[in-house]
């Protein structure tokens, strides 16, 4: 005796939930497009980047770099140091208050269309797909015996993903190190110990996590999930199954109990089961039910992007009072990006850091001078040279003794020895502070004064 479609219906689903790693249904709809056109976009940016180019005082430079050898960062004609920490600092803050901006305002949109995990394990399930075949073809596969075409395609498909591992980990090293540099040493095998530790450790890392842990780590690992439903409230939209529409199933409700949108979910839930920690809002779901209400003459929507107000019959939320939770975020990033541009405009192109020499605290001479020793480090963050004149006062008759005048090249950090002298008659005793000032002679508005101290008998 035969078991009704309806319970062979389930146990399919359920051991394609359940059980062995999920291969998802291919569908074709808006929320995919959206979703490839983030790959392309994305990827372009990093495979792309990193091989622009930039002229700087006539010398060419990779354009992005993040230099640590030499402490400094390159962006494009923007070159920042250590001392720049704060605008790091508000970048990240910046793109924290992004995120919980975008997760106030439709959830977890970033996980689904921008995440790196999602990003690479949709271009690794596509070259698995081309190789092993549909979500059908490969359960099969999995499910099958060992054999000559299992092990061939396998092999294939592993094949790839360790190129494509391997691409991203020289790019991402190509950050760090030139990356017109790095690929001769990593043809020839002479990369040096860190650079090779980099290119291991992220070939590996972006292997396993976008191939072998793929949904798990939204299930399992990514701690997003677990804090973001501190950022919602009955405003957010979320990807959501609408229950007044499509209840009883298969009676009077639209929802037919297809089972699609569990297929094609790449964390393998149901949607109708209500909100839960794997699901990305990748959209998948609805362009997959959308085609079925249209097969079966509903109108789509059964599966959309909705707020809790809206799937309780209160309406689609309108107007700003009705979210100040979006307001206080948009406001905040308002605030920190204009932090950060004042930040940029303001920061100085010229350091002066004023150290006393280790060893006598004074020199007296035998014209009866007092002499103090100091090394400077001036430091020339602009990207072009200056001359610099060096001055100090703060005491009658204190001079420098000997060069006051030094030549800076453009992004250099330059120590100069300076001894400072002055008149022992009539000085005050202990002591005292002085103030040096540096400025360029070609530029009245980079000008530096630094506090520091004399000592006298």
């Amino acid at each position: 005796m035969h078991k009704p479609v309806s319970k062979i219906r389930e146990a399919k689903l359920e051991l394609y939930r359940k059980k062995g790693k999920i291969h998802a249904k291919a569908v074709v709809g808006r929320f995919n497009t959206l979703r490839w056109a983030m790959v392309w976009f994305t990827q372009a940016i990093f495979y792309g980047a990193c091989w622009l180019s930039w002229e700087s005082n006539g010398t060419q430079r990779q354009a992005i770099l993040f230099d640590i050898a030499h402490e400094k960062l390159y962006l494009f004609d923007l070159v920042l140091w250590p001392q720049d920490a704060l605008l790091l600092a508000l970048v990240l803050i910046f793109a924290a208050t992004a995120l919980f901006f975008v997760t106030a305002l439709a959830g977890r949109l970033f996980c689904g269309f921008a995440c790196p995990q999602t990003i690479y394990t949709m271009i690794f399930v596509w070259i698995e797909s081309k190789v092993e075949g549909d979500h059908l073809a490969r359960l099969r596969l999995d499910q099958g015996p060992i054999n000559g075409r299992k092990l061939r395609l396998k092999a294939t498909k592993h094949g790839l993903w360790m190129l494509i591992a391997i691409w991203t980990a020289i790019t991402f090293v190509g950050y760090f190190t030139p990356i017109r540099e790095l690929l001769p040493t990593v043809f020839s095998f002479e990369t040096g110990p860190w650079e090779a530790f980099w290119l291991l450790f992220y070939a590996a890392f972006t292997y396993v996590q976008a191939g072998l842990a793929r949904e798990a780590v939204c299930q399992h690992m990514c701690p997003y999930s677990r804090f973001q439903g501190v950022m919602f409230d009955p405003t957010t939209a979320n990807v959501s199954y609408d229950h007044q529409r499509g209840e009883p199933r298969t009676k009077a409700g639209d929802c037919i109990d297809c089972g699609i949108c569990v297929q094609v979910c790449p964390t393998g839930i149901d949607i109708r089961d209500g909100l839960q920690l794997a699901c990305t809002n990748c959209g998948l779901c609805i362009d997959a039910c959308n085609q079925v209400m249209a097969k079966t003459g509903a109108p789509g929507g059964l599966i959309r992007f909705a707020s809790e107000q809206e799937l309780s019959g209160l309406g689609v939320p309108q107007g700003l009072k009705s979210r100040t939770r979006l307001v206080l975020y948009a406001g905040l990033l308002l605030i920190f990006a204009g932090f950060f541009v004042l930040t940029v405009s303001f920061r100085p192109l010229l350091l002066v850091d004023v150290l006393r020499d280790r060893g006598p605290l004074l020199r007296e001479t035998a014209d009866g001078r007092i002499e103090n020793a100091y090394t400077l480090k001036l430091m020339n963050l602009d990207q072009k040279a200056h001359e610099y004149s060096l001055t100090v006062r703060g005491l009658p008759g204190l001079e420098i003794i000997g060069q006051k005048d030094f030549f800076a090249e453009p992004g250099s950090i330059q120590p100069l020895s300076i001894t400072v002298s002055m008149p022992r008659e009539g000085a005050p005793s202990g002591i005292q502070p002085i103030y040096f000032e540096m400025l360029a002679s070609d530029d009245s508005a980079s000008r530096r004064e630094e506090k520091s101290s004399f000592a006298l008998p």
